[in-house]
Order: C-alpha cells, then sequence, then structure tokens
C-alpha cells in the first residue's frame, strides 16, 4: 500500500517534531513539516502531498494567504486543507459544522487522536 503524504506547517518546531513522528509511526504516511508558510508553499509544490495541515497564524505569512496562493497553482489547487489554530476554540469550531471559510478547521492545542482521526476523515 502506497502511503499517504501528508505536510504540516506550523511555526511551533515542536509541534511539527510531535506530529510528525506521531503519524510515521502508524507506517500510513510520509510526513514533511516545514516551520514557516513561505518553505511551506514551496514544500507543498515540490512534496504534492495529499493533505496540509495549516497553522493560521504564523510569523511569516498567515496560513490563509499560504491556501490562498495553494490554491492559484495548478499542481496544488486541489490539496485538501486543514486549519489548526488558536484563533478559535472547539465549540466554535463545532457551532460552524468544523468548518470555517469553506476549509475544515480544529482548535488548538489539539491531541494527536483528534487529529489524526481529522487527517482520516479528509483523506
Amino acid at each position: 500500500m502506497e502511503k499517504k503524504k501528508i505536510l504540516i506547517v506550523d511555526d511551533e518546531r515542536t509541534f511539527t517534531d510531535i506530529v510528525k513522528l506521531t503519524l510515521e509511526t502508524t507506517g500510513k504516511y510520509e510526513v514533511r513539516a516545514e516551520n514557516s508558510g513561505r518553505k511551506g508553499i514551496k514544500t507543498a509544490k515540490d512534496f504534492l502531498p495529499d493533505i496540509i495541515v495549516l497553522d493560521v497564524i504564523m510569523p511569516d505569512i498567515g496560513g490563509g494567504i499560504v491556501a490562498s496562493q495553494l490554491k492559484e497553482d495548478s499542481r496544488t489547487k486541489n490539496i485538501p486543507i486543514l486549519f489548526l489554530t488558536a484563533v478559535v476554540t472547539d465549540p466554535e469550531v463545532d457551532s460552524r459544522g468544523g468548518s470555517i471559510g469553506g476549509y475544515p478547521f480544529i482548535a488548538k492545542p489539539v491531541g494527536m487522536e483528534k487529529l489524526v482521526q481529522a487527517i482520516e476523515n479528509i483523506l
């Protein structure tokens, strides 16, 4: 079975390291992690993941801008994006059906089990 490719873009290196390790230990995923929006865009175009897990607030380029730039590129426009953010709470995400602005969202902090389940649901 071919491994699904996942790109994680979040400025918190500890978080990306934990998510990468957690996903890779399942044996089902090939994971790349970037800690800036600019690097995330480049890696998405080179790696062509099956899904992108994207932080909303990052110091160089926000997740919304990253997503919009990826949607403008024919190579990356159809890659699903799962947003992570500390800006909203679980109840706010739930009240909007788990989607804000047409994208699935998860509130941070998030447990690994919940994150893996959200990725599985999208894939």
